[in-house]
């Protein structure tokens, strides 16, 4: 799964968390409307794309270090809890889709997970009041026609897209917010949890549900916080 694309909008996500988050947990839903302006019902079987998930531990000078087995685990238990708790909201699914280790630039279904995450970055940054006169308000947001490739490929009716980056805070970290609190009178910073995900239309393109989820109390790293995690990122999307 490629994510190089996505380092930018990480990080100006994490900036935006850290000035937005006061230990709380907040998602930003956004749901396509039909021509009666009620939210598009899912009408169909979804696929759950191979989410894009890395871990981390910030380390007492705030630097962000990768944690493979954190990773590891993440990305055995998020796709299973997001199962579950699609399956309880009665939503049909198709099995996983894994984007083939050895797809290149050239491929397809490549190209897609790309051009799904360059729409979710236009979405977080213009899918707000008037920012685009001309789609007067409407969430209105679609990937194309090149969706059908992979509706071909999983037989499915709705593609399910998920990012997460997920940090914690080390030993050390914690005694320097300590100190920060002591002789600063404020917080430092540690982990927090940014997550996002799409639900596409594989029939038409159109981005049918998005959310964004920041959380500083979040944790990938057992079954139990993966279900939790999954349930935040997921709120809504069964209407």
């Amino acid at each position: 799964m490629p994510r190089t694309a996505f380092r930018g909008a990480w990080l100006a996500l994490s900036l935006l968390a850290g000035l937005a988050l006061s230990g709380c947990t907040s998602t930003q839903v956004r749901t396509a409307t039909d021509a009666s302006g009620k939210p598009e019902h899912i009408v169909g079987t979804v696929v759950l794309v191979e989410p894009d998930i890395e871990l981390y531990a910030v380390g007492a000078g705030g630097m962000q270090e990768p944690r493979e087995a954190w990773t590891l685990t993440a990305r055995r238990e998020f796709p299973i809890a997001a199962r579950d708790i699609l399956q309880a909201q009665g939503v049909p699914l198709k099995g996983d889709f894994m984007l083939p280790k050895d797809a290149g630039p050239e491929n397809k279904l490549r190209q897609l997970t790309l051009l799904n995450q360059a729409v979710s970055i236009s979405i977080l940054s213009y899918a707000r009041g008037d920012a685009l006169r001309n789609k007067h308000g409407k969430f209105d947001w679609t990937l194309g026609p090149g969706v059908a490739a992979l509706r071909e490929a999983t037989g499915a009716d709705y593609a399910l897209f998920t990012y997460i980056r997920d940090s914690y805070t080390s030993g050390g970290r914690a005694a320097m917010r300590i100190i920060g609190f002591l002789l600063l009178g404020g917080d430092v910073g540690g982990g927090m949890q940014i997550g996002l995900a799409s639900l596409v239309d594989l029939r038409t393109g159109q981005v049918v549900w998005h959310n964004l989820l920041l959380d500083q109390t979040g944790d990938l790293r057992d079954p139990k916080g993966a279900h939790e995690t999954a349930g935040d990122l997921l709120r809504g999307i069964r209407r």
